[in-house]
């Protein structure tokens, strides 16, 4: 029998500028197939994917709703049948970002984070620990499956504009350490990853419209880089995994 195609599966990649979209891009290079879900129209993306020779397809859907990601699965089953592919590493990568005085925070904003740090999680995660438990277990590095998911600052850290933000990334993070506990054991591996530091995306740049910050690459984050230690945590073998990391630039405080 013929080896099953690996699959990634990423969801929150933006534009195409950020830490989703550059995971995609360095796992397509390591002959992963990328299924892309996310609220964007990501046929930019799957088009540049596709031009590279990768095998990528958008999933998109409307919300982080528990519904909307078991939906976008369904279709990635479709898609990506088995046994001919398997799904074998997957990036939670979904944000909502709330940076308000705490009597600012509105309900709709603590909707949104607790929609796409814990409904969407708990779903993303759900559908992708299934597809690993079908696995045979790499030999190599004895895994079933890499879950990451994309934490920040916030996630251990509350500050005075990110009441909502961090309860968000707490729960994201809880999930990730409950998660690596119940199921490295069935060789499963999911790590948390704390983004500490602003990262140069389009949005990122326009919002601070400073060429100095995005050209001192000691103070601010590269998406390349970030993907490439992703990258980096799925090939870790069995005898030393991490379930959490930090990230930052050289110059930035901590």
């Amino acid at each position: 029998m013929s080896t099953p195609k690996p699959v990634l599966v990423v969801t929150g990649f933006g534009a195409g500028g950020g830490t989703g979209a550059a995971a995609a891009r360095a796992f397509a290079k390591e002959g992963y197939t990328i299924a892309l879900i996310g609220r964007r129209a990501g046929e930019t993306l799957m088009e540049e994917l596709k031009n590279s020779g990768a095998d990528a397809t958008v999933f998109p859907i409307s919300s982080y709703e528990y519904a909307s990601i078991q939906s976008a699965f369904e279709n990635i089953r479709s898609r990506y049948p088995s046994p001919q592919y398997s799904i074998r590493a997957a990036v939670y990568n979904a944000g909502h970002g709330v940076r308000k005085p705490f009597l600012d925070v509105t309900p709709e904003d603590i909707k949104g984070v607790t929609e796409t740090n814990i409904d969407g999680a708990f779903a993303f995660a759900h559908e992708v620990i299934t597809e690993f438990k079908k696995n045979e277990i790499d030999p190599t590095t004895g895994k079933r499956g890499v879950l990451i998911f994309t934490g920040a600052t916030a996630s251990i850290r509350g500050n005075i504009t990110t009441s909502a933000f961090s309860v968000g990334k707490f729960a994201l993070r809880a999930l990730s350490q409950s998660l690596a506990k119940e199921f490295g054991k069935q060789n499963i591996h999911v790590a948390h990853a704390i983004i500490d530091g602003g990262i140069s995306t389009p949005l990122s740049r326009e919002r601070r419209k400073n060429p100095e910050w995005e050209q001192n690459e000691d103070a601010r984050l590269s998406p390349e880089a970030i993907a490439s230690t992703y990258i980096h945590l799925a090939k870790q073998e069995r005898s030393a995994w991490t379930w959490e990391l930090d990230l930052r630039p050289a110059h930035e405080k901590w």
